[in-house]
């Protein structure tokens, strides 16, 4: 008999699949903590990608009897998985060679948002639902990160407001509250768990204008008023700070469940030993023990989001960039190189961490030495190309934040000043510096080409000359550069670096900032 192959291009022999039938045959060591059919479904998870399964829907299994429901915004594929499998998955915890499978159970439903919005918003409104989580991507929102308000002239959400069945994750989230508003159900909250500054406030911002537009172009409706205000009222949108990596499942993942488990799971997601959730300590009305899982509760998640939002997903950013144009596949490789995991330590000691409060059970010396050490996890291969993807939407946050403290503080911040040069290196070129590809994948690639053809420079023909044209057209994008486009200081620094990556490519950029250190 011929086998079909799996959304992951492996051979599916039809051997016995991961489901609650079959759970008794998985060694007890790894089953779920509680049956899964004693899970009551009260969270709603818009994005239920690797990074939940991996993160929050791992807290949620070690908290008791509550169970979820997620939603796959972009694909039906994550729901082709799961739903064969009763919604069961494997969560593959990698150590160097260590490898340790947990069967999660949490998550009791899944639906396709795409293809039936209505489901999404009546699921949403469900009275039993107390939760509304999200991890949708930074780009998912649909806003302008420069005023962190929603883009309404976004195509999608435009749609969305003329009133098709919504398909962008604003566009159901407010659906779903706009019914819960209408049938009377009891206060909810919204847990964002992106990478987004002050992230529950920032989306609470997003639905209030959405909320608003949609009034505004439905006035027979509803009191222009009535959604917002009830959405001040009744929803919390509690600031989080998520940490765990989880890289793309392989086909090798894959084959080490089916051994460790005797089962197949085309579902299982793979991760690291660490994790941390802090969460604002701020609900509507009941949530899971997420503590008992570790989370921390916290009055204000700020100190907390702003170290890893620079020192972790910074230092990442630019290890991406420059071991992808050094030649790197992976975080672990480049971080392996001892010029690149140099550069990182002394781009997180010298430029991040004067910029940081650390909170009082945290020292950023031992934080910055942990981060290292995560990414330097051999067992889990994270690619930098999928690091290095959406810089338009994580830069900001990530490093440009950094830059504008070190420089407001008279500060030369050269070191990370190297990583955004190294990100204007692989729109401009999308080559490594072997010449092998390292495509751009960003929201914004064709204002990048624009941009870049209107100064006259193309991808084909490198050199250090023309690194003023690139940095001049780049800095011209206000969402990615904001007010730093104005400081000459900033100008100079990146077109000289961009200058030396040109020239000398990434590796002997890097050592010689370390040399001049």
């Amino acid at each position: 008999m011929t086998g079909t192959t799996s959304p992951f291009g492996i051979n599916d022999d039809g051997g016995p699949r991961l489901s609650l039938a079959g759970l008794t045959r998985v060694p007890a060591a790894y089953r779920p903590a509680i049956d899964p059919r004693q899970r009551r479904v009260r969270i709603v998870h818009l994005g239920i990608g690797a990074f939940h399964r991996a993160h929050q829907a791992y807290y949620t299994e070690e908290s008791g009897d509550w169970g979820s429901c997620g939603v796959t915004q972009r694909s039906p594929r994550v729901a082709q998985q799961l739903a064969p499998q009763d919604c069961l998955y494997t969560l593959l915890v990698r150590d160097s060679e260590d490898a340790s499978p947990q069967v999660i159970g949490a998550v009791r439903e899944v639906l396709y948002g795409g293809g039936d919005p209505a489901a999404v918003a009546a699921r949403i409104a469900d009275p039993e639902v107390s939760i509304v989580s999200l991890t949708v991507s930074e780009k998912g929102y649909r806003y302008d990160p420069a005023t962190r308000r929603l883009r309404l002239t976004d195509q999608e959400i435009a749609a969305d407001l003329a009133g098709r069945p919504p398909r962008t994750v604003i566009g159901q989230l407010t659906a779903g509250l706009a019914a819960r508003a209408a049938t009377g159900a009891a206060p909810v909250t919204v847990v964002c768990c992106d990478n987004l500054p002050a992230n529950g406030p920032t989306v609470r911002g997003l639905v209030l204008d959405y909320a608003h537009a949609w009034a505004a172009r439905h006035p027979g409706e509803a009191r222009p008023g009535a959604l917002p205000d009830w959405i001040g009222a009744q929803v919390a949108f509690p600031a989080t700070m998520v940490d765990r990596i989880a890289p793309a499942t392989t086909d090798a993942d894959l084959a080490d469940v089916a051994a460790l488990l005797g089962m197949r799971d085309l579902a299982a997601v793979v991760t690291e030993p660490f994790t941390q959730w802090v969460i604002e300590d701020s609900f509507a009305g009941p949530r899971p023990a997420w503590e008992r899982a570790g989370a921390q509760l916290v009055p204000d998640v700020e100190p907390y989001e702003k170290v890893k939002l620079r020192m972790l997903n910074g230092t990442h950013s630019a290890v991406a960039y420059l071991g992808g144009l050094a030649g790197y596949e992976f975080i672990a490789g480049a971080v392996a190189d001892d010029v690149l995991a140099g550069y990182a330590q002394l781009l997180m000691t010298a430029d991040i961490a004067p910029t940081l409060t650390a909170p009082p059970d945290m020292d950023l010396g031992e934080y910055a030495a942990q981060v290292l050490r995560r990414f330097g996890n051999t067992a889990l291969r994270y690619r930098c190309a999928q690091v290095a993807m959406d810089g338009s939407q994580k830069l900001p946050y990530r490093l440009r934040d950094t830059i504008a403290d070190r420089l407001a503080a008279g500060a030369t911040p050269v070191r990370a000043t190297l990583a955004f040069a190294a990100w204007m290196r692989h729109v401009w070129t999308q080559r490594a510096d072997d010449g092998r590809p390292f495509p751009v994948d960003d929201p914004m690639a064709d204002v990048f080409r624009a941009r870049l053809a209107e100064a006259g420079v193309d991808g084909e023909s490198v050199s250090a000359g023309q690194a003023g044209r690139v940095a001049g057209a780049l800095l011209g994008i206000s969402a990615v550069f904001g007010e730093l486009a104005e400081s000459a200081v900033f100008r100079e620094l990146v077109t000289e670096q961009l200058s030396r990556l040109a020239r000398d490519g990434a590796r002997r950029t890097a050592a010689a900032l370390l040399a001049e250190a």
